[in-house]
């Protein structure tokens, strides 16, 4: 058999590709096959979707009803209203409502901003410098942060008082003593966190920098801070939610005049006594995210990666 032969039985045989004898060919099974396979998946995500925005539509109808009461309320009102908005804003001597969203919101940007602002100095210092008591102050930061605000409500009430009696504004019933229990309170966690950040980021840089004459102040503001901007941001939006939504010890410390409520603690009084109105409850807690998702539309960004920062170590 000459060359020109075998070569004509070659090119007449079909070339079968490596592995596709471990091809198999899709089967039928129709709706039940992609449902075994593919479609209970989406079931279950969609049950958690109704379930976890079950309250919020909820809530929603109960601020669309014209009544005052829940126990016929349904997930879709017989008829729409916005009488319960229209009353927060116009009765402002039963509830001050705006007065009691600018506290809630000027107290948790301040609160934030400061948190961010003060865990940044932190970790950076216990991250990248060596120091008598480093260790033992990060355990002390680590258990801070293992004891309720509720627990040591009363301790802090009596220290507002006599602080208050040295200087007015860091007793109770003013927005200051508020900022700094709650900065207190959120710097350990934050500090811990934002320092793992800092442990990615390589030494090389702080080092590159030193040998062109930058100091250590220089090198945190220009270097260190643009890099991490992801965890700044998360830290900042969590630490607003936060102090946002804190109940206890703003009802501690600003318990008195209603003009000094938070929004937590104002909304609170509609369904405290004896005539619960739900409707204006219902209508205050939907205006009151409104904020939180201004927020997150600046931030969004920046948390993914912020929330994986120092996850692992390189």
């Amino acid at each position: 058999m000459t060359t020109v032969d075998i070569n004509a039985r070659s090119a007449s045989k079909p070339i079968r590709e490596k592995g596709a004898d471990s091809i198999t060919a899709p089967t039928g099974g129709g709706l039940g096959r992609w449902f075994r396979e593919l479609g209970w998946r989406h079931l279950v995500g969609a049950g958690f979707g109704f379930f976890a925005i079950f309250p919020f539509l909820f809530v929603l109808s109960a601020s669309l009803n014209p009544t005052d009461t829940l126990s016929q309320q349904t997930l879709i009102p017989r008829t729409f209203s916005l009488r319960h908005y229209r009353w927060l804003f116009n009765h402002p001597e039963e509830a001050p409502f705006p007065r009691w969203l600018w506290n809630t919101v000027s107290i948790a940007l301040c609160a934030a901003a400061l948190t961010v602002f003060l865990a940044a100095f932190a970790a950076y210092a216990i991250s990248r410098m060596r120091f008598k008591g480093r260790k033992p102050g990060l355990m002390f930061l680590l258990i801070s942060n293992m004891f309720p605000g509720i627990g040591m409500a009363t301790a802090i009430y009596l220290l507002a008082i006599d602080l208050g009696d040295i200087w007015k504004p860091l007793g109770p019933g003013y927005k200051l003593i508020v900022i700094l229990v709650y900065l207190g309170g959120a710097l350990g966690g934050n500090v811990w966190l934002m320092k793992s950040f800092f442990d990615t980021l390589p030494m090389e840089l702080d080092e590159s920098a030193k040998v062109d004459g930058a100091s250590h102040a220089r090198i945190y503001f220009q270097i260190i801070i643009p890099l991490a901007r992801p965890i700044l941001a998360t830290i900042f939006f969590f630490s607003f939610i936060s102090a946002f939504n804190e109940y206890v010890l703003a009802s501690v410390l600003l318990n008195g005049e209603p003009n000094n409520y938070t929004m937590a603690f104002g909304i609170q009084q509609f369904v405290a006594g004896r005539e619960s109105r739900w409707g204006p409850f219902a209508a205050a807690a939907i205006i009151a995210g409104v904020p939180i998702m201004i927020v997150f539309q600046f931030v969004q960004k920046f948390l993914v990666s912020g929330l994986t920062a120092g996850a692992v170590k390189g």
